[in-house]
Parts: C-alpha cells; sequence; structure tokens
C-alpha cells in the first residue's frame, strides 16, 4: 500500500522499488512466502544479477535504505508513477512518463478532476493520473480484455489505489462509456486502434460546462482520421504533438581562441612562428550521438460548453439558411 502514501518503513504486502543500476531497477513484493507455478507455498526470493534476496528481510527495513546481497548492493525506494512505468509487467505497450507529464499537463488534471480512460492496457497511464486527481478526484478506466481487468484490479488493491479507480471491462468503440458516467468527466484519455469510433461517445461523459480530449495514436493515419470527427463534432483547438525526451550532456571544453592581432598590425617579420594558442575552459552541454525514436502522437481537443455549442449551431444553420436564398 506504499502508492498511495509516502511511508518511513517497509511492511508486509507492500510494493517497493529495488535500485541497483540506473538501468537495473525492479519492483518488489514484501511479502515472505509466495506460491510457486506449481501451487506450492515456497519462500519468496527475489533473483537479481548481484544475488538473491529474501523478500522477508525487506520487512522492517527503512525506504530508501541499502541492502546487501551476496554480490553487491542496493537500495529499497519508495515507488512512484515513474518509477512504475520502468518496472511493471508489460502485457501491452505501454504509455512512457515523456508522453504521460504531457497528457497530464494538456489535460488540465488536477486533484478533484473526474478523468475518464479507455484502453488501460498495463496501467502505466492509469498510476498516474491516479496521482493527479488524488485525494478527492476519481478516474473510470476502460478495458474491453477480461483477462487484463481482472490484473490491474488486482494491482490496484495491491498498491492501496482502489478507492480512487473504478476499472471497467467494456468496448467503449461500439457501447460507449455508460449511463453512470453522463456529463460527469473533465477530461478524457483514449488509447485505441480506431479512436474515431469511440469519440462521439465522449459527448454524452464530458460535462456541460465543457472539457478536453487526448487521443494517443502511433501512426499519422489514425490521427487524420480522429481529428477529422473532433472537427466535425464541434470541438475546438485541435491539436497534434509528439514528445521526444533529449538528455544533454553538461561538460567542460577547451576551446581555443581566434588571435587577430594580425589585422591590426603589419607584419615586420619579427613574428614567430609556431606560437601556441590561446586556450579557454567553457561548460556546454553537449547532444546525444543518437536522438530517441517515435512513439506515438497526442492528439488535444477541446469541447465548448453546452451553450456555446447550442450558439454555434445555430450560427451554422443561419449560414446555410442564407447561402440556400442565394
Amino acid at each position: 500500500m506504499s502508492f498511495d502514501n509516502y511511508k518511513t518503513v517497509i511492511e508486509e504486502g507492500d510494493t517497493l522499488i529495488l535500485y541497483l543500476t540506473i538501468s537495473q531497477i525492479y519492483s518488489v513484493r514484501a511479502e515472505a512466502k509466495t506460491l510457486s507455478k506449481k501451487g506450492v507455498e515456497v519462500d519468496n526470493v527475489f533473483q537479481t544479477p548481484y544475488g538473491a534476496l529474501k523478500c522477508a528481510d525487506l520487512i522492517g527495513k527503512s525506504y530508501g535504505s541499502k541492502i546487501t546481497l551476496s554480490k553487491g548492493w542496493g537500495y529499497v525506494m519508495q515507488p512512484t508513477p515513474e518509477l512504475w512505468t520502468q518496472t511493471l509487467p508489460h502485457r501491452t505497450q505501454i504509455i512512457y512518463t515523456p508522453d504521460i507529464s504531457m497528457i497530464i499537463l494538456q489535460l488540465e488534471i488536477a486533484p478533484g478532476s473526474i478523468v475518464v480512460e479507455s484502453g488501460t492496457g498495463s496501467g502505466s497511464l492509469s498510476h498516474a493520473l491516479i496521482r493527479a486527481v488524488k485525494p478527492s478526484g476519481h478516474l473510470y478506466t476502460f478495458d474491453f480484455h477480461e483477462n487484463r481487468v481482472k490484473l490491474v484490479q488486482e494491482e490496484f488493491a495491491q498498491h492501496g489505489l482502489s478507492d480512487y479507480v473504478t476499472v471497467n471491462q467494456r468496448d467503449v468503440c461500439s457501447n460507449g462509456f455508460g449511463d453512470e458516467l453522463e456529463n460527469k468527466a473533465d477530461s478524457v484519455f483514449l488509447d485505441l486502434p480506431h479512436p474515431w469510433q469511440a469519440i462521439p461517445h465522449t459527448l454524452n461523459v464530458i460535462k456541460e460546462t465543457g472539457g478536453r480530449i487526448c487521443s494517443f495514436s502511433p501512426c499519422i493515419e489514425q490521427v487524420q482520421k480522429s481529428c477529422e470527427v473532433l472537427s466535425k463534432l464541434g470541438f475546438q483547438e485541435i491539436q497534434t504533438m509528439e514528445v521526444l525526451q533529449t538528455s544533454y550532456s553538461v561538460q567542460t571544453r577547451k576551446l581555443p581562441v581566434l588571435d587577430l592581432d594580425f589585422l591590426k598590425n603589419e607584419k615586420d617579420g619579427t613574428e614567430t612562428k609556431g606560437k601556441e594558442r590561446e586556450v579557454v575552459k567553457c561548460i556546454t552541454a553537449v547532444p546525444p550521438a543518437t536522438m530517441p525514436g517515435h512513439t506515438g502522437y497526442l492528439t488535444f481537443a477541446s469541447l465548448p460548453p453546452v451553450w456555446a455549442r447550442k450558439l454555434q449551431i445555430s450560427l451554422n444553420q443561419a449560414q446555410e439558411d442564407n447561402l440556400s436564398d442565394l
């Protein structure tokens, strides 16, 4: 239950992060016993590149403490949505932190927000959304796959997040989001193969005061179809972006100083050849040798309030009537 609040001491049943190196990070359950593949209860031992870790030994230790393994050591850390994204069991392709941060910013999600998500998948984005809406908001997340729904419900319960999220099994493209969410959501997120089929149903769940929508699509053809539907349904401020994270290396470099004295004085033959050039040290940012690859396109749009939508419909009708009279 360590996802809900920060703790000082690890308790039995907590999910924690085992940090070995920047590329070797794992999620571990602090449980003394676990079930083997044959269903037999055995000691819970987690194997790492630096030796075995008895998970029972973690109970009672402080978060952030250093633990000794047979071939090295590691650190036990508080779980966060960012660390969970790096260590979660992949049941589907997931959304990573750079895209997640832009989604939460553009959807204007804050504590108390009601958010609808379709395409739960492995729950990477869901954990970040829950943290953003806590303590008074709620996440309603949908997935059509029965087994994925069951597994993500179990994870939310293990992490102590069940009070902030409701998981539903539903094909929202065909059946919508349900009558219980009518005019209830501040924002909607879609991660679907055919998001343009679900967009018309979002009109029923977004609040009458308006709201925001985001669609994540790996292909530009999906983006084009979604934008066409968004425009026809009266959404405004439609924009598509791609988030690429680039890490620059800050280094101290030596740069030669160009000697321009020869421009001021005429040569008299007394110049010394091979004179050592002056060098200065400066701090600079060096770009990476390779750029990160494409993940997906984020399409955002705003749905105006009901009164503005009705006014726009009236204006459009008046324009059509004027054109028909010509």
